[in-house]
């Protein structure tokens, strides 16, 4: 499924921005309603529904923990380098 969507973390993509995350959204949503291009009448659910994927997207890409790598405090570093 969504063969186009391309890995957003580390070490797959080091500079993912916001543009990235909402591409992915997107193509998400377009996958699950089967529109391209959503309808005058669903524009606004569509629209939202992009909106509230990106902002999970930021939330898990922001808590992953990437493989066993160790930072310099010893915990896991974070997709952000955040431990």
């Amino acid at each position: 499924m969504c063969r186009s969507i391309k890995t957003l973390r580390p070490p797959f993509t080091e500079d993912a921005g916001e543009e990235d995350v909402r591409a992915a959204a997107l193509q998400y949503i377009r996958k699950v309603s089967g529109f391209r291009v959503a309808s005058r009448a669903n524009e606004e659910a569509f629209d939202r529904a992009v909106g509230e994927v990106s902002a999970a997207t930021r939330s898990l890409l922001a808590e992953l923990r990437v493989g066993a790598r160790q930072s310099a405090g010893g915990g896991a570093q974070s997709y952000n380098g955040v431990t």
